[in-house]
């Protein structure tokens, strides 16, 4: 069983507009589609390797805090942080032939032994996760399609 969820969407806007929302941890809650990001954000103002960064968050009604680190940066390709419970979230950004962008996100649990594995299993995460996943991607698409309009518009000037 794979312990990888992820879904993927085409995005009419340039990776580098994609990626500058992707990489600015302090717009996370403005593409979150889980409902669980908040938006107290500390750390830095652009990520890169290793950077570390916590956020605000909710699950079920309940706040805490939590806090990543960037394990994985290409410029303008792919990002990838993990909690520290040691589950990765990823995207990647590949150019589409029409000039966009498709953008992946994975929750990636196979690092987890186990009786880690069961319990997030049966706590729904995966199915939950998915959920949230193509809200998010859907809410990138939108924001990063206003944000490419927006500059697009401030270049006619």
């Amino acid at each position: 069983m794979s312990r990888v969820v992820s879904s993927s969407i085409d995005v009419d806007a340039p990776a580098a507009t994609v990626f500058a929302i992707l990489a600015d941890p302090r717009q996370h809650a403005r593409i979150d589609g889980s409902g669980s990001v908040r938006d107290t954000v500390s750390g830095p103002q652009r990520l890169e390797r290793g950077a570390t960064f916590g956020v605000d968050m909710k699950l079920a009604g309940v706040p805490y805090r939590i806090s990543n680190r960037v394990v994985e940066f290409e410029e303008g390709r792919l990002i990838a942080w993990r909690h520290f419970g040691g589950h990765r979230w990823r995207y990647e950004l590949e150019p589409t032939a029409e000039g966009g962008t498709r953008v992946t996100e994975s929750f990636d649990y196979s690092m987890y032994a186990a009786p880690q594995r069961l319990l997030i299993e049966a706590l729904g995460f995966p199915a939950r996760n998915r959920r949230g996943i193509e809200q998010t991607l859907v809410t990138l698409k939108s924001v990063a399609e206003a944000d490419a309009r927006t500059a697009r518009e401030g270049d006619r000037r």
